[in-house]
């Protein structure tokens, strides 16, 4: 197995193992800490956040992630591994399908519409938006988490899959 490929395959793995933290931590914190304050607070909170994200410790780990891994796919076919091939390949598939692409369909149209919301609306209001709104996000954002786990996971069966073809 070549030296690049055992490096990309690095990378990718660190890559997803990154997106899936992020992910992962709206799960099991940040949604729920939200959805303790008041409607206006919380909403307040999603728009600063979700204006801060699009940066560039996000951004290259977002869009990065499934050539990545698509690359270490080629890479690793190129130097025989076709086994390990076939595990980064489907770990990028399942990146771009599950992770990037649902992002982009179902969690930023959410946060663009929250974005406009007036915070100067009544109390009721705003509860009635967040109560739409933090539900159904947080589904979208917990089948995504999952697809970047199994991301993950696939990842470092690719690099163990690597690993025996080097030995």
């Amino acid at each position: 197995m070549s030296q690049l490929a055992l490096l990309s395959g690095f990378a990718g793995l660190l890559s997803a193992a990154a997106i899936f933290g992020f992910f992962y931590a709206w799960v099991c914190s940040t949604m729920w800490g939200l959805d303790t304050v008041s409607s206006r607070v919380a909403i307040e909170a999603m728009q600063a956040m979700n204006a801060s994200v699009r940066n560039a410790v996000f951004g290259p780990v977002f869009f990065g992630t499934g050539p990545i891994l698509l690359l270490t796919a080629l890479l690793a076919w190129m130097s025989a591994g076709r086994s390990a091939a076939v595990v980064f390949a489907l770990a990028g598939v399942i990146y771009i399908a599950g992770g990037m692409m649902l992002t982009m369909i179902a969690n930023v149209p959410m946060n663009e519409t929250l974005a406009t919301v007036d915070l100067s609306l009544g109390s009721e209001q705003l509860d009635q938006i967040w109560s739409q709104y933090s539900p159904d996000w947080q589904f979208w954002n917990q089948v995504r988490a999952a697809f970047c786990g199994v991301v993950v996971l696939l990842s470092g069966w690719g690099l163990v899959l690597m690993a025996r073809v080097s030995v």
